[in-house]
């Protein structure tokens, strides 16, 4: 079975700091168009991970995770 990123981990974390999708461009440098990216499960550079966990001070695996793929 195929495995797919799911960032919903991402959403979770932004929550539970009181923050909104919105606030993470300029909290960890990147545009808006990688959150876009990341809201669809859609490949970023590893460069907008790493200044996401950074930024709200976790680790990758606190941000994405493999799931299934639903075929």
């Amino acid at each position: 079975m195929d495995k797919v990123i799911s960032y919903k981990k991402l959403w979770k974390l932004l929550i539970d700091k009181d923050l909104k999708k919105k606030d993470l461009p300029a909290l960890a440098g990147i545009s808006k168009s990688s959150i876009t990216k990341l809201g669809h499960n859609d490949h970023v550079n590893t460069e907008i991970l790493l200044k996401i966990c950074v930024a709200l001070d976790c680790d990758l695996f606190d941000i994405m995770e493999l799931i299934p793929e639903h075929t």
